[in-house]
Parts: C-alpha cells; sequence; structure tokens
C-alpha cells in the first residue's frame, strides 16, 4: 500500500530505541535492526516501512548516552494485546530487563497506534500510547512514514502536533 493513500484505521506503529550496546549485536542501531528483522520471523508479523534513524538525547534529560530512535509501520493479522505481548518477548530475547522508568537500555519497543483504537487499560495496554504526542523522537520518525497520520484520541495530524512540541528535545536525523 502505497503511503500517501494508507488510512488511519489499516496503520499499525511501533516506535524503538536504544541506548546501550549488546554484546550481541553491538551498537543500538544494529541491535534495533536485529529486533525488527526478529519481528517478522514467525511469519505473522511483516515490517512495511521503517523511518530514518534518529539520534535523541534522553526525555527527561539525564547524563544517559544518546538514544536511536525510529518508527517502523508493521502489518499483521494479530490484535493489538497478541502483538504487545510479542514486542515484550523480543525485547526480553534481546536483553531488556525493566526496572525503572526512563532508564537506560537495550532496547524499546512501544506499540504507539494500532490503526484507530483507543485501548486505554488501568495497568496494561493503553493505545495510542499515552505520551507519543510529546516526543519528537517519535514524531518526527512516524511523520517521515506516514505524513498524513491522524492522532486518533486528540484528533490533530503529526504537523499540529509536532509543532506543540517543546522547543528543548534535543533531535538529528543519521546520516
Amino acid at each position: 500500500m502505497n503511503n500517501d493513500t494508507a488510512r488511519n484505521d489499516r496503520v499499525i506503529l511501533i516506535a524503538f530505541g536504544a541506548n546501550l550496546p549488546t554484546e550481541e549485536y553491538g551498537a543500538p542501531a544494529d541491535t534495533l535492526k536485529a529486533a525488527l528483522r526478529r519481528l517478522t520471523e514467525d511469519g505473522d508479523i511483516s515490517v512495511a516501512n521503517v523511518s530514518p534513524f534518529y539520534e535523541t538525547a534522553p526525555v527527561p534529560v539525564s547524563d544517559q548516552p544518546w538514544y536511536v530512535n525510529g518508527v517502523a509501520r508493521l502489518e499483521t493479522a494479530l490484535g493489538a494485546h497478541d502483538l504487545l505481548a510479542r514486542l515484550h518477548h523480543v525485547e526480553a530475547e534481546f536483553g531488556r530487563v525493566r526496572r525503572e522508568r526512563n532508564e537506560a537500555r537495550v532496547i524499546d519497543l512501544d506499540l504507539i497506534a494500532y490503526g484507530d483504537d483507543l485501548l486505554i487499560e488501568e495497568g496494561g495496554i493503553q493505545v495510542p500510547h499515552p505520551r507519543m504526542h510529546q516526543r519528537a523522537f517519535v514524531l518526527l520518525p512516524l511523520r517521515d512514514i506516514v505524513p498524513e497520520w491522524h492522532h486518533p484520541q486528540l484528533h490533530r495530524s503529526i504537523n499540529d502536533l509536532i509543532s506543540d512540541l517543546p522547543t528543548d528535545q534535543e533531535i538529528r536525523k543519521q546520516s
């Protein structure tokens, strides 16, 4: 499907990031590429499009290394809950251990949108991702692959959301 004609109700999006190397895959960008390949190995998920990678300062600001971030558009018959479980499974395979929020990590895979679905469960799945609209490291790569996307809960375009971002988020596209 052409990105220009993609409709929100069929657009499944994940954000990915890392700021620590792994022993097996090396630099964060290489780990993220391997994780995207791993997602497709079972045959029930395909990666339709991947944004360029971005280097981003940690949010909130800290002394952690900068992150490598991006967004991918997936195609799958898996429901949102099963897809999120798969993302968590791949994170664990790649060495992610969840200890505290906003800590440095070898990998982070977030389900940021599942079509136009609104799923908000106390202590569980939240789609669209509850902070995605506040993060340059999600919105800028998202605009690269689905420039006509609209937030299904806020009813705002990607460009409107980007215009409201705080100016202190440091981000640069990797060459």
